[in-house]
């Protein structure tokens, strides 16, 4: 077999964990029991070493289609054969359904639709990151995989052919023909001792597909784009860790940003920057549980932080704060890019903007939410504490820059923001503060930004103070109300950011670039793709410049529809777009789609 282009997937989940469906049937990716856990299946790292689960016709003069059941995370790959059609509904068991670690099952039930075709089954789990060795039992309703440290079993209601440590097993569908099969957690020494069968099946199925509808019938949302709204919307429950409320900013590591190269981190954590795109989205299409959910766990992170303030970047799904980065030095990667990175060093670095992003969330929730307590403010308020006598400092950025600290200008805005909103909510609720000195500090911010922010020669906000280079990162100002989309240096700015890349810009046919990877030292070597996120910041950008200026609002709608165009068959993002379209980096990105929802609603709401 051969890599899969990273946007030839699926996926499907149960709000713990996912497993990313091919198109050619194949799940190469599935950890288990939660997101950021080792892989079970990982060929998409390793396509030798990684393990897979695959259904696929034995006759490869096939083509395929692949489809989400409708206003569902249900999951169907239908093969068109030259003696038929069989197709794959995969599914995890959500809701009622999912009480405990052995109801985490990967569930796949597969049809004949017409004619006679025969398959292949191959079910070859690679334990922890495929560093683990394990046996296999076959037993009378299927087979256990019997690792060091975990076990899992696959049931089966075909009897399953065992080639050493894995199962290889053919056989054929005809028109009407089911067979079903479930991988779940056993005990060592236990083996397949579920009881399931097509009618087990398919009560689990209709109920996954009650509760994914159910769900979704919560959204307000009814403007255009509805269907690729829904469906990001739907992705970000994937991502959702439901035991805590905390979303992963991605379902996979490891995926590299530029093939071939070094690029390629782990995205199974939740950073505290998302918080207030989170928190944004959900609350205006209508998912307030949710945004509720995560606010409360971006609390209980700032509430256990240290005494003087500081937060980290990001932190594991149960709240943990250790997340040592290291390499899969077995695994060869993606298409050879090398290293395979496991953890993220990025949690221990000094990056002021989330301190914005943080008291935004707060400013929101409180705002189209729920009004928030006298405790949440005093933890709040340590944090404000905090900025003021450290925002002067330089940091590594939005970006996570692995080179020399820099005075950033995204993160002096940010800093703006987070007293800009401690000062709104003092007075919004009449909460206790020291006005007079966060005012004081509040403009002295916005003060430094625009006499060291600006370049005169660029014509542009630029990177960090003496930069002479963009960053995408500054079209946030107008959405962060720091300036108004009209002001001349903010339309400058656009206008410098949509000139092209050889020309000192960002943008190349409606997708941008978050710097110029060519002129900015980053501590990395390599190229990367366009960001997908940054596409829908200047959407936004556009749109609401664009209400004074109808050619920017055209402009608008015309870069965010094409940018749809960039998202895979299911409607899926990953990271970023290469130079010749493909999908780069982990898949799918929460951060793409929120951002996706905000642009969707803002310009919706513009074209009125």
């Amino acid at each position: 077999m051969s890599y899969l282009p990273i946007e030839d997937y699926g996926l499907i989940g149960n709000m713990r964990s996912v497993a990313l469906v091919g198109m050619n049937g194949s799940i190469d990716w599935f950890c288990f029991p939660h997101f950021d856990s080792p892989s079970v299946f990982g060929s998409i790292l390793d396509d030798k070493k990684g393990g897979r689960f695959q259904l696929v016709p034995l006759d490869q003069d096939y083509h395929t289609k692949q489809f989400y059941w409708p206003d569902t995370n249900v999951l169907v790959t239908r093969f068109h054969c030259e003696n038929g059609i069989v197709e794959i509904t995969d599914y995890m068991p959500v809701g009622e359904d999912v009480k405990t670690e052995k109801d985490y099952r990967i569930i796949r039930r597969i049809t004949g639709i017409h004619g006679r075709v025969k398959m292949k089954l191959i079910c070859q789990p690679g334990f922890n990151y495929a560093r683990d060795e394990h046996t296999l039992s076959k037993t009378e309703k299927g087979v256990t995989f019997h690792s060091e440290n975990l076990s899992m079993a696959l049931a089966s209601t075909i009897d399953l052919e065992v080639e050493g440590h894995y199962v290889d097993t053919e056989f054929e569908l005809h028109e009407s023909s089911t067979a079903v099969f479930v991988f779940h957690k056993t005990c060592k020494g236990e083996g397949c001792n579920i009881e399931f069968d097509e009618e087990q099946a398919d009560k689990r199925f209709k109920n996954t597909v009650n509760f994914w509808r159910n769900w979704l019938s919560q959204s307000h949302y009814k403007g255009r784009w509805r269907e690729i709204v829904n469906r990001s919307a739907l992705i970000l429950k994937l991502l959702t860790f439901e035991p805590t409320g905390a979303i992963v900013a991605a379902a996979t590591c490891g995926l590299p940003e530029g093939i071939g190269g070094e690029r390629n981190w782990d995205y199974r954590y939740t950073w505290v920057r998302d918080a207030a795109f989170t928190v944004y989205a959900f609350m205006r299409i209508g998912f307030t549980t949710e945004a509720a959910a995560f606010m409360n766990w971006i609390v209980e992170r700032c509430s256990s932080s240290n005494e003087i303030g500081t937060l980290q970047v990001m932190y594991g799904i149960d709240g943990r704060q250790k997340l040592t980065e290291e390499t899969l030095d077995h695994l060869e990667g993606y298409k050879q890019s090398y290293p395979v990175r496991i953890g993220n060093g990025a949690h221990n670095q000094l990056q002021l903007d989330i301190y914005g992003e943080l008291m935004d969330s707060v400013y929101l929730y409180n705002k189209y939410g729920e009004q928030i307590s006298y405790s949440t403010w005093k933890t709040m308020c340590k944090h404000i504490d905090w900025v003021c006598e450290n925002w002067r400092k330089a940091d590594e950025g939005i970006w996570e820059m692995r080179s020399e600290r820099e005075q950033f200008v995204y993160s002096k805005l940010m800093c703006w923001v987070a007293m800009d909103r401690a000062v709104r909510l003092a007075r919004k609720r009449s909460f206790p503060a020291d006005l007079d000195k966060w005012i004081g500090v509040r403009d002295e911010i916005y003060l430094e930004i625009m006499e060291k922010g600006w370049n005169e020669e660029v014509g542009a906000f630029v990177q960090y103070y003496g930069s002479e280079t963009l960053d995408a990162s500054n079209l946030l100002m107008p959405l962060v109300f720091f300036l108004s989309p009209t002001d001349p240096l903010m339309l400058k700015t656009i206008d410098a950011v949509m000139r092209p890349p050889n020309k000192g810009g960002l943008l190349t046919n409606s997708l941008v670039y978050r710097y110029n990877n060519n002129l900015v030292s980053d501590g990395l070597s390599g190229q990367e793709g366009t960001f997908n996120i940054c596409t829908f910041w200047l959407v936004e950008v556009l749109t609401r410049a664009g209400k004074h200026d109808s050619k920017k609002l055209e402009e608008a709608r015309l870069m965010f529809e094409q940018m749809l165009g960039y998202a895979n068959h299911l409607g899926i993002f990953s990271e970023e777009i290469g130079l010749s379209g493909e999908a780069l980096g982990n898949t799918p990105q929460a951060f793409t789609h929120l951002s996706l929802i905000s642009a969707a609603y803002n310009l919706d709401k513009a074209l009125g």
